[in-house]
């Protein structure tokens, strides 16, 4: 009986169960359609946004565009084959300074190379090209060209490092950079300050020589490109060329070189102002001396001393500004035949003043036996500190003092009274005491210095300009 009523129980709650779970599944059901159907609306708007929006994904790297995992690039294009020409295109921006000194120039340039590596070539149905900055060239082969005789250099990094390449569809490469780069320029001084100096950059490949690495002008005389606006302060930039040669190295061979050629003429007014005209002048000052009074010692002394302290002051700067060399430069000829005036100048006086001296002794010695009493001019000078010429000389005066006193007060007397008329006298024979009062010495160096001094100019500038 119990049994039977178990039986009748499960038989009620059967059909209720099972329409529960019915219902259950359904949901289920419905539920994952909706999941489905935002899955695939989400995806689609996923996929329009890119198409929308491509510049921030990027479908390709460049090293797999360019396809730089695949290949070897420690190794040159073409290797074992014939040299890779690489040709090089030079636009000089600015010549910053050049340097008597050291003996070298400084020089801002754009430096562009170009070759094929058909390892990088791609496939573009645009054919437009891909340009890259500096990052991507540590993965790459570029030629490794160096400055011969250079000094310092290096490539300009504001902003950013100023490298550049850019590759073609057929493998074409272009490479550009901004450098700045300081070199040896053999320097010639023997015609300074009036010289012209011919300086050159050189270029040459590091590693590879002629036999893997042929390097050239991409455009012949037109690869070389200058600013129009490049001038320097001491110097006209005559000329740029460009040229090309081989260079021997005997443990690795030939190699291919380039030279940039430039001629610097040196502006010649900078030093006329500085050293040529000062010269002039100390040597013209010098010339004074020969109208002075030959007894007016402490002038004509100081004037000599004075004139050749100041041609050494102007040796001694224009030395300090110049390299040491070996060998005469023409600003030093000058300079010393310069001083050589002003030097002889001095000397013509200690002349004059040693012959005078001589002179007036022996003249003192006649009239001291004329006269019965004898002086030196020794003991002459002792009262007045002056040569004395024969008519200038009075002995009587040095034997008696009163006679002396009654001079001076007859002379105070006579310039009391005749004030006027001796100014008058005076003024019209200075002139005939000044020349009567020279030596003969002094009147022929006022001549002689002059005229051998403007043979010495013409001779000068004829022959260095």
């Amino acid at each position: 009986m119990v049994l039977v009523m178990k039986l009748l129980f499960l038989t009620c709650l059967w059909p209720t169960a099972t329409l529960h779970s019915s219902h259950s599944q359904h949901h289920h059901l419905h539920r994952r359609q909706q999941l489905s159907f935002s899955r695939k609306h989400t995806s689609k708007r996923e996929i329009k946004m890119r198409k929308l929006d491509s510049t921030k994904v990027r479908p390709l790297k460049s090293e797999q565009l360019l396809h730089i995992e695949d290949h070897d690039f420690a190794l040159r294009p073409g290797f074992g084959g014939s040299p890779i020409p690489v040709g090089i295109d030079v636009q000089v921006e600015s010549i910053d300074s050049i340097s008597e000194v050291d003996m070298d120039f400084t020089m801002t340039l754009y430096l562009r190379h170009y070759w094929k590596d058909e390892r990088l070539s791609f496939r573009s149905n645009k054919n437009k090209s891909m340009t890259f900055d500096g990052r991507l060239i540590k993965k790459i082969w570029v030629p490794d060209v160096f400055f011969v005789h250079s000094k310092r250099s290096f490539i300009h990094d504001t902003t950013v490092e100023n490298i550049m390449l850019r590759v073609y569809p057929d493998g074409n490469v272009l490479f550009s950079l901004r450098i700045t780069v300081s070199a040896m320029c053999f320097m010639d001084f023997s015609r300074f300050p009036l010289d012209t100096q011919n300086c050159s950059l050189e270029l040459e490949s590091y590693a590879y020589n002629e036999d893997d690495l042929m390097l050239y002008w991409k455009h012949g005389n037109k690869s070389l490109t200058t600013d129009e606006q490049i001038s320097l302060s001491q110097f006209f930039i005559e000329e740029f060329s460009a040229s090309s040669g081989l260079a021997f190295y005997s443990s690795t061979g030939w190699y291919n070189r380039l030279f940039i050629n430039f001629a610097l003429r040196r502006h010649i007014f900078f030093f006329v102002l500085q050293s040529y005209f000062p010269a002039m002048l100390m040597v013209m000052l010098s010339w004074v001396s020969f109208w002075i009074d030959r007894r007016a010692v402490p002038a004509r002394v100081s004037l000599g001393i004075t004139t050749v302290l100041t041609m050494s002051t102007i040796m001694t700067g224009v030395s300090a500004s110049m390299p040491q060399v070996s060998y005469i430069k023409a600003v030093d000829v000058y300079l010393w035949i310069s001083f050589l005036f002003v030097f002889l100048s001095v000397i013509e006086y200690a002349a004059v003043n040693y012959l005078t001296t001589i002179e007036e002794r022996k003249q003192l010695k006649k009239r001291g036996k004329a006269s019965g009493v004898y002086m030196d001019a020794v003991q002459a000078m002792a009262f007045d500190g002056c040569f004395h010429d024969t008519d200038d000389m009075d002995l009587s005066g040095f034997s008696d003092p009163c006679e002396e006193n009654e001079t001076r007060t007859s002379e105070t007397n006579i310039s009391n009274e005749e004030p006027t008329r001796l100014k008058k006298s005076l003024k019209g024979n200075v002139g005939r005491i000044i020349l009567q009062n020279n030596h003969v010495i002094d009147s022929y160096s006022r001549i002689i210095f002059p005229s051998v001094y403007i043979v010495f100019n013409f001779l000068y500038w004829g022959l260095y300009i």
